[in-house]
C-alpha cells in the first residue's frame, strides 16, 4: 500500500469507484471515447489511492461506436444508442452509491452526464432528497433538438436533465427533472449558440459566465454558485467539462474554446468544492486525447480531481 504523505494527512478517506463512459457519439469530433484512458494513464487511480483514498476501477460501460449504427434524426443524433448508454451508467452509478461509495465517471462527451445525473439523483430521490448541480464548461449544453446547429446531443444534456426535450434522455427513472433550476448553477459560460440562450432564460438555473470570474472572482463565483448547488440539497454532483479550461492550458479537449479558467483558477475552483464538503459525485468529460499534447490535459484532469478529492498545498 502506498504511503500517506504528511500533507494529506488531513483529507477524510473515501471509496470511489471509477467509471468509464467512453461515449463518443454525442459530437462530431472523434477521439473522447478515448478519454478513460489517457486520464487512467494519467495515473487516477493510483494518485488518489496516495492522498489517503480507497480506490476500486469497475472499468468501462459498453458503448456502441458510430460504424456499427445509423445516424437516426439529423437534428438528435444517436439518440437511441445514448440513451441507452446513460442508462446503464446510471444503474452503475446509482449501485455505486447504494455500496456506500463515491462514484468517479471518466467520458467521453458531456451526454454522459445525463446517465451520471440521473444515477444520483435517483438515489437521494429513494431518500426523499433532492441534490445540486455544478455545471463547469465553456458551453451551457442546453440546446435540444430543435434549437441545435448541429444536432450534437453532446450540447443537449442540461436542457433533459432540467426537463426539455430531447425527453428520452431526460426522463430516465420515470421522471424529470433532475435536479431543481434553483439548485443548478453553471459555471465558466463563454460559449452560447443564440437559441440555446432563450432555453437558459427560461428555465431559472443559474450562470455564471467568464466575464462574472473576471469580474468578481472565483472564489466569489465559486462560494455562491455552491451555495445555490447545496440549498436544500444533500449535496451535488459536479459535471467538470475540461473545455472549461483554457486551450492553452488544457489542448485535448472536444470543443476547445478561447478565454476560460486559467490553472491557477481550476484548481481554486476544484479546492474551494473540496473545503465545502458536499460533493456527492464527480465526473470529468471531454479529454480527447487524439488532439492533446503529451496527454497534458489528461495530466491536468487527474490534477483537479485530485483537488476535488481534498489534495492541498498545505
Amino acid at each position: 500500500m502506498a504511503q500517506r504523505s504528511a500533507t494529506d494527512s488531513n483529507i477524510t478517506p473515501r471509496q470511489i469507484r471509477v467509471i468509464g463512459v467512453p461515449l463518443d457519439l454525442g459530437q462530431s469530433r472523434r477521439g473522447v471515447d478515448m478519454g478513460p484512458s489517457a486520464v487512467r494513464v494519467a495515473g487516477l487511480d493510483a494518485r488518489l489511492h496516495a492522498i489517503g483514498h480507497i480506490v476500486e476501477d469497475a472499468g468501462n460501460i459498453a458503448v456502441a461506436i458510430p460504424e456499427q449504427k445509423e445516424e437516426g434524426a439529423a437534428n438528435v443524433k444517436y439518440l437511441k444508442e445514448i440513451t441507452a448508454t446513460c442508462a446503464n451508467s446510471a444503474d452503475l452509478v446509482l449501485k455505486t452509491l447504494e455500496a456506500g461509495k463515491v462514484p468517479l465517471v471518466l467520458g467521453g462527451d458531456h451526454s454522459v452526464a445525463a446517465g451520471t445525473v440521473s444515477g444520483v439523483a435517483e438515489f437521494y430521490r429513494r431518500q426523499n432528497q433532492k441534490i445540486g448541480l455544478l455545471w463547469i464548461d465553456a458551453h451551457t449544453d442546453m440546446n435540444t433538438p430543435d434549437s441545435s446547429p448541429s444536432g450534437n446531443v453532446h450540447g443537449m444534456p442540461l436542457a433533459a436533465l432540467m426537463g426539455l426535450p430531447p425527453v428520452e434522455l431526460g426522463n430516465l427513472y420515470g421522471f424529470s427533472p433532475k435536479v431543481q433550476p434553483e439548485n443548478c448553477a453553471l459555471v465558466g459560460i463563454r460559449d452560447v449558440d443564440n437559441f440555446e440562450k432563450e432555453h437558459i432564460r427560461k428555465s431559472g438555473v443559474e450562470v455564471f459566465t467568464m466575464r462574472d470570474i473576471d469580474e468578481r472572482g472565483m472564489r466569489a463565483v465559486m462560494e455562491e454558485a455552491l451555495r445555490m448547488a447545496g440549498r436544500g440539497t444533500a449535496g451535488y454532483h459536479v459535471s467538470l467539462d475540461m473545455d472549461w479550461i483554457d486551450p492553452e492550458d488544457a489542448p485535448g479537449v472536444g470543443t476547445p474554446v478561447w478565454g476560460g479558467a486559467t490553472y491557477r483558477e481550476a484548481h481554486l475552483a476544484m479546492e474551494i468544492i473540496s473545503d465545502h464538503g458536499h460533493m456527492l459525485s464527480f465526473e470529468i468529460v471531454e479529454v480527447n486525447p487524439v488532439i492533446d499534447e503529451r496527454n497534458q490535459t489528461a495530466e491536468l484532469a487527474v490534477e483537479l480531481a485530485l483537488s476535488a478529492f481534498g489534495k492541498k498545498i498545505l
